[in-house]
């Protein structure tokens, strides 16, 4: 089976998604974030998956939602638009729900929505190089898909307000530090590390990893839960109708295009 945007491997207890535009830093477009909610249920059907790792191939891990899309959802059709703002939250859903443990392999840029991936991943393994970012609100957009109770239960409700408020990049020592990180390895070690992980977690037996994940899962929805943000697609619509909000991104994206002079 194809899935547009990524490319999908299974090998014995093993799969790995990787995403597969890397000429664009593997933008999460609609294509995209439908290939990984079909490719989590698929690998989910082989009940000898343990492991699954996560990557972006080429520069990045991933540069986020493809917001030119988003841009153009102005003025479509009302469902189509809700059906397309929803699609994050679908994905990060699929992948933290499946039945296999899932490594996040994070190089480069790790941006927005890519940061909503990682952290719907059950482990996370970034190069001592990474740089994170969360720039929606400097886009005119709030922080969807589930985000932000997702990075209140890793980091807290004081740095996700900081982080998601300033939109100020950071990079894998201070990710590591606040809990979004399991390991941070120099880059050249990075696939030696994820590797090291994933057969230490191939070793143990299916079901007692499953049931491990299922708890700690549990424990966490417990404590913030995720549910509540079938309505961040609203939000986001919203934000795109909103004229200040709509201001506010078109000034951010004046200060970063170069000038000719």
């Amino acid at each position: 089976m194809t899935y547009p945007g990524i490319e999908v491997s299974v090998t014995g207890a093993r799969a790995a998604i990787e995403l597969d535009r890397p000429d664009q830093l593997n933008p999460l477009g609609l294509p995209t974030l439908r290939s990984l909610v079909d490719a989590a249920r698929a690998i989910d059907r082989d009940p000898a998956v343990k492991v699954v790792v996560v990557s972006g191939r080429g520069r990045a891990f991933s540069a986020g939602a493809d917001l030119a899309a988003f841009a153009g959802l102005a003025g479509t059709d009302v469902a189509q638009a809700r059906e397309f703002a929803d699609a994050g939250r679908q994905m990060a859903d699929a992948i933290e729900a499946m039945n296999a443990v899932t490594i996040a392999r994070l190089h480069g840029h790790v941006v927005g929505g890519a940061v909503v991936l990682a952290a719907a991943c059950d482990l996370r393994v970034a190069a001592d190089d990474t740089r994170f970012s969360i720039p929606e609100l400097d886009l005119g957009i709030p922080l969807a898909w589930g985000g932000i109770p997702r990075l209140v239960r890793e980091i807290g409700p004081a740095l996700t307000k900081e982080l998601v408020m300033t939109c100020r990049p950071f990079g894998a020592d201070e990710a590591r530090a606040a809990g979004l990180l399991n390991r941070v390895v120099p880059a050249a070690d990075l696939d030696a590390a994820v590797e090291e992980l994933a057969g230490a977690l191939e070793g143990k037996s299916a079901l007692t990893l499953r049931a491990t994940k299922r708890h700690t899962n549990a424990c966490a929805d417990a404590m913030v839960a995720t549910a509540h943000a079938w309505n961040d697609a609203d939000s986001l619509l919203t934000a795109a109708a909103d004229p200040a909000s709509r201001e506010v991104a078109l000034a951010y994206l004046r200060r970063r295009t170069p000038r000719g002079d």
